[in-house]
């Protein structure tokens, strides 16, 4: 008998010594199954899966880790159709969340978890200190006076006291490497000129950041610091000049890094970032000077090939050719010499976006006689075109039958219109514009 009340006793303790991770989602997902992962550097290691309990529009879902589960980031997946994921972190304690999956950014709470807790306390508290230092930094330039000055340095002081407080707090806690690396430095002054203020930004921006750190490599958060360093801080309107501030960029993120396990990780994660981007510019560029420099071992030759697959089509490459007839003369995009820079709009007339964008270009562009257009109508009959494409006088105008399966437009990889691309006067791509407004900022550059 007491046999059986030792093992009794032995089964409960081991079934309770284990980690729950609890998850409430209303309105609840249309997927079934939650997945969760190991986040190991630029890997997403799969843990386990659970399906979802259904209760009218609420959904639950429940994970169990064992004793010796890895602490570090982690990752719960609930819609693989939106790509929708909750980080967080694990240090041995239960873990309880309530979200909108419609609205995961405002709605997402920590019920449990002492790290987690803290975690988004400190981001929200810091936030909005941080918002309030920012908004006196702007106005100062606006309208500088002494009372702004001492506006600034009192909420100096509040955004060094809700840091201090969460450095404190967070002591022995895994959440202390990412508060640590998460502090921002702001000047002891106000700034007098923007210039200095974006000098500064850029200069100081990895102060708190260590790259050897293990802790930060096993999450998002260096990749994250990278991404935003390297391709938001340091813009600029002119192509050209654009390209140069990524490459400094670039070489500064890469340089942060001494470990070779973590340098080949930034470098593939920056390649993979302006490969999905299309600029094959500082794609060759990282290839050539960082990437073909690891150890042969550390080179990823199948990452290698398939990007450069992909490609075929982006900024730095030669627009692919392709010829139409004009006023009974057959034309060919690599022989035309009669601007200084070429815009390839891919548009269709059944397209309601592109009948609201193709006529305010053509107005943007009067006046603008350095950059020709070249407007690829991707149409099923010819019909509807022949009198659209008389609405806009001066431009090149190209009929592709076959719509989506025109052969230039697959070449072209367009898979919504309307698509832009900006193109110099040798025909190589230096742009490939996401929005109207961004094609604007381009074509005020080159006009």
């Amino acid at each position: 008998m007491k046999k059986v009340i030792v093992l009794f006793l032995f089964m409960s303790t081991f079934s309770y010594a284990q980690y729950a991770i609890k998850g409430t989602m209303s309105p609840v997902e249309n997927s079934s199954w939650v997945l969760l992962y190991k986040i190991e550097g630029t890997k997403q290691l799969f843990v386990k899966n659970t399906q979802v309990r259904k209760e009218g529009n609420i959904g639950f879902f429940e994970f169990s880790l064992p004793t010796d589960a890895k602490v570090g980031s982690y990752r719960i997946k609930y819609s693989m159709k939106r790509d929708g994921f909750i980080d967080f972190l694990f240090n041995k304690e239960n873990i309880a969340i309530e979200f909108n999956p419609n609205d995961l950014v405002s709605t997402l709470v920590f019920q449990t978890s002492k790290e987690n807790q803290l975690y988004n306390s400190f981001i929200k508290k810091t936030y909005t200190a941080q918002y309030t230092l920012d908004s006196l930094q702007s106005e100062y330039f606006r309208n500088p006076s002494l009372e702004i000055k001492k506006g600034y340095a009192r909420s100096l002081e509040k955004v060094q006291e809700i840091e201090k407080e969460y450095l404190n707090s967070s002591k022995e806690k895994l959440v202390n490497h990412f508060i640590k690396a998460s502090l921002r430095y702001n000047s002891s002054e106000i700034f007098d000129r923007p210039i200095d203020y974006i000098d500064s930004s850029i200069t100081h921006f990895f102060d708190h950041i260590d790259f050897s750190n293990k802790t930060l490599y096993n999450s998002t958060f260096l990749f994250d610091k990278t991404s935003e360093y390297v391709l938001y801080l340091n813009v600029a309107a002119d192509p050209v000049q654009k390209q140069e501030y990524y490459k400094k960029a670039s070489k500064i993120a890469i340089e942060k890094t001494t470990t070779i396990s973590f340098k080949t990780d930034i470098i593939n994660y920056l390649i993979s970032q302006f490969a999905e981007i299309k600029n094959a510019v500082l794609v060759d560029h990282l290839f050539t000077n960082y990437f073909d420099k690891l150890p042969k071992e550390n080179q990823n030759i199948k990452l290698k090939n398939k990007i450069l697959a992909q490609l075929r089509i982006a900024i730095g490459r030669v627009a692919p050719d392709f010829s139409w007839t004009e006023n009974g003369k057959e034309l060919r995009l690599s022989s035309l010499k009669d601007g200084l820079s070429y815009v390839i709009i891919f548009y269709s007339t059944g397209c309601s976006h592109c009948l609201r964008e193709v006529p305010e270009i053509f107005d943007y562009m009067k006046g603008k006689t350095n950059t020709k257009i070249i407007a690829f109508a991707m149409e099923n009959s010819a019909k509807t075109w022949a009198n659209y494409q008389l609405k806009m006088p001066g431009w090149h105008h190209v009929l592709g039958l076959g719509k989506w399966e025109n052969t230039t437009a697959r070449t072209y990889q367009i898979n919504s219109t309307p698509t832009y691309f900006v193109l110099g006067m040798d025909k190589e791509i230096i742009s490939i514009p996401k929005t109207l407004d961004d094609l604007k900022l381009v074509l005020r550059e080159l006009n």
